[in-house]
């Protein structure tokens, strides 16, 4: 039974079709069939019982629509009546959504005018989800007749021109006549261009008339509803910013009455309220399972794999039999060697490795009046919009994807591995464990200065340094270079678009990340998953990932789906789940992948795989026979007193501590940066609006100087900027485009010859 695909209803069709209707928390959202005619939303179990069996009405004359994401919309009449509704796609919710206000439109105008009320629009206000369909339909039909009269306007001054100059030869003839037989012709045409002359004015005059009296009586009327507009809005920013002075009391309050343990991590506690009670549930059957209907089935399964597969001895390791034909112990020793293999012992420096700080100062309890500056930032670009160093935390966004490396091992792990589906094994770690470090960052990291730099020397200490430049402003992205003795490479080219959509902010990664390994050649990509924080203006901002990340081999053909799972109040899976199976070119599972992005992860060797039961929304699943799974990457714990010091870990701690013989355009040497990790506040948003003028100039002189040296020829862009250090290239491996590290960094840095840096700071 497919779903009808009609163009966009016009007022008066009748629209039908499929949608899902909440029911009850036992059946969830049930498919239903809907019709909208004359008015009235009614709906059926099936297309059957549209001639006998109508499961109920709703009157859109009083309902109101609200919609609430992609696919979900609600209309209620503001009593008992209440439909939870949800399409299957965003693009027949919106079809659904235009055919339903024009509806609304049309009988609210029908109601009021058999009432003989004069005005066309609902004494109830529209609401934001209603779209206000009566009053756009008014204004467009209003607009229209607005815009014919000054059609007639137009073309009565055209006529009047016209016969204005016509009427002025003929004046202008009649004084050089001779007074004779001509007389009367040109007497006759006066009078005739004069009668045309005085038909195009009246008209022109009652043109005129009808045009003022149409636009003084719908500018009144616009006014008033102009002025209800803005009462509302003044009313509701009021609310929001009581709402955000309240939760900021309430949590300065409880931070002087306890403090927060740091393994709490519950981000949902009161952000889900007024779930329950929705909908109506009087023509459902009762079901004897819970389930959410708004939760995606798991694309998989694993069991413990035939006994056949372990070995008969007491040993907890889990072996392959001969009988199958694979090398037991080469399998036994490559799980022991994923889960558990020990690094050689380093040989003994001579000279004593630097000791780092583990303290920075606590971070001060400023207040600050959120909902004033975040009101103006909704649906806009956040990279372009100045920001206060309140929300930030005193590292910048070079250092963060710096971070990205605190789980190196991973990787050195990795470059030890003879087969390549264990060390894709590694890889997929490594790339969920990046994320570890943001499930209590809520502050934002200062946006790099063009041409800034960030360099972490950790050769002696963990044998790699890495490098990352700001090699772009608009768009804002950043180049990394990680080069390690054990025998592995990391670069990766990131940009953020972000947007705020009120209640929350979608940080979108895009670029691409590539490891490369020195003894396999293995050349691994993949990109990040999106990064959301929740509970923007009211309640406890909180942080999820979710998203699709394929781990690419592209040496051996071999692939790591991973699956970061969206959270979901209704889940009854563990929150921040991600799973993953590692395939080799030709499609056949090695490697089952299964933990959480905040806390580990562990994998499980598959034996065997089949074709399991149609889950919940018709999907099959596979069923992975696997091993004993083994843990293959843990959490480091934050340090102590990590909550009051932007819950950094001990990398992180790191990063912003002062080094000397860094490049002058380092981010240790920010000074905006300094001075809020010192806890000034003011003074750092004094200084980083002068940094940020300072680029602005920097900026507008670039550009008029590339204007002069370029030609039209040559087609140079006015900001075309080159990188220091890193240069852009296209990688014949994945065939993508991104910035290189070109070289030439360390060997500055012992020189101590930095005359290529620019002065940004």
């Amino acid at each position: 039974m497919s779903e009808p695909k009609p163009p966009t209803p016009t007022p008066g069709d009748t629209y039908k079709g499929w949608l899902f209707k909440w029911t009850n928390y036992i059946k969830g959202y049930q498919r239903r069939w809907f019709v909208l005619s004359n008015g009235l939303l009614s709906y059926y179990r099936t297309q059957a019982e549209m001639g006998h069996t109508c499961r109920g009405t709703i009157n859109l004359a009083t309902a109101n629509i609200a919609v609430e994401d992609s696919c979900n919309f609600v209309i209620s009449n503001g009593g008992a009546q209440t439909y939870h509704l949800k399409a299957s796609s965003e693009v027949e919710r919106q079809r659904w959504i235009t055919a339903l206000e024009l509806a609304k439109a049309k009988a609210v105008r029908m109601q009021a005018e058999s009432d003989d009320s004069g005005d066309d629009c609902p004494a109830v206000p529209p609401t934001s989800g209603q779209g206000g369909g009566c009053r756009n339909l008014e204004i467009q039909s209003t607009l229209r007749t607005l815009g014919s009269k000054v059609e007639d306007l137009n073309t009565c001054n055209d006529l009047i021109v016209k016969h204005g100059s016509a009427l002025q030869r003929s004046l202008s003839e009649l004084e050089g006549i001779r007074v004779g037989a001509d007389m009367g012709e040109k007497m006759r045409q006066v009078t005739e261009r004069a009668t045309l002359f005085r038909i195009t004015s009246n008209a022109m005059i009652n043109a005129c008339r009808d045009f003022l009296s149409l636009a003084q009586n719908h500018g009144k009327r616009w006014q008033k509803a102009l002025q209800v507009e803005r009462d509302q809005r003044i009313r509701l920013e009021e609310t929001l910013e009581q709402l955000a002075k309240q939760h900021n009391h309430l949590e300065r309050a409880f931070r002087g009455a306890t403090v927060l343990p740091s393994s709490f991590s519950n981000p949902t506690l009161g952000s889900k309220g007024g779930v329950p009670g929705k909908g109506d549930a009087s023509d459902e059957d009762d079901d004897n399972e819970f389930f959410d209907a708004m939760e995606d089935p798991a694309e998989f399964i694993t069991v413990p794999a035939d006994p056949k597969y372990h070995r008969r001895s007491g040993s907890n390791n889990s072996g392959i039999s001969s009988e199958t034909g694979i090398d037991d112990q080469s399998v036994n020793f490559d799980e022991l060697s994923l889960a558990s293999n020990p690094e050689s012992p380093q040989p003994l420096e001579l000279e004593p490795v630097r000791q780092r700080r583990t303290r920075i100062p606590d971070k001060p309890n400023y207040y600050l009046n959120l909902w004033s500056i975040m009101k103006n930032c909704i649906g806009k670009e956040l990279s372009k919009i100045p920001m206060p160093v309140n929300f930030n935390e005193p590292l910048s966004m070079l250092q963060r994807l710096s971070e990205d490396l605190e789980y190196y091992e991973l990787l050195d792990k990795a470059a030890k591995c003879q087969s390549s589906l264990e060390q894709m094994c590694y890889v997929a770690a490594f790339t969920i464990s990046s994320y570890s470090t943001t499930v209590h960052r809520t502050g934002k990291p200062f946006n790099p200065l063009l041409g800034e730099t960030f360099e972490l020397d950790r050769l002696r200490d963990c044998g790699y340094r890495s490098l990352c430049e700001q090699v772009s402003h608009h768009p804002p992205a950043a180049a990394h270079h990680a080069v390690s003795e054990k025998g592995w490479t990391l670069r990766q080219e990131i940009t953020l678009a972000s947007k705020f959509r009120g209640k929350y902010l979608s940080i979108m990664p895009l670029g691409s990340i590539q490891c490369l390994f020195d003894k396999s050649n293995n050349h691994y990509s993949w990109k990040k998953v999106t990064t959301t924080v929740h509970n923007i203006i009211v309640g406890k901002l909180w942080i999820d990932q979710s998203g699709e990340i394929d781990v690419v081999n592209h040496k051996t053909g071999d692939r790591c789906h991973l699956k970061f799972a969206p959270y979901s109040y209704f889940s009854r899976d563990v929150p921040r789940k991600v799973t993953g199976v590692v395939t080799d070119k030709d499609g056949k599972a090695h490697y089952v992948l299964s933990g959480t992005w905040d806390e580990k992860m562990e994998f499980s060797r598959v034996m065997q795989s089949s074709k399991g039961e149609n889950g919940t929304e018709g999907k099959q699943r596979t069923v992975y026979q696997t091993l004993k799974a083994k843990e293959i990457w843990r959490k480091n714990p934050l340090p102590e007193g990590a909550e009051n010091m932007y819950f950094f870990s001990s990398l992180a701690l790191t990063l912003n501590d002062p080094e000397e013989g860094v490049a002058p355009t380092d981010s240790r040497r920010r000074p905006d940066q300094r001075l809020m990790e010192d806890g000034r506040w003011d003074e750092a948003n004094a200084e980083k609006q002068r940094l940020e003028e300072k680029q602005r100039t920097v900026r507008r002189e670039r550009e008029r100087e590339a204007v002069k040296a370029s030609s039209p020829e040559e087609g140079t862009h006015p900001d075309n900027y080159q990188a220091m250090w890193f240069e852009k290239l296209d990688d014949p491996v994945s065939g993508e485009t991104l910035h290189v590290y070109k070289g030439g960094y360390w060997e500055a840095k012992d020189q101590g010859s930095w005359d290529v840096c620019p002065d940004i700071f």
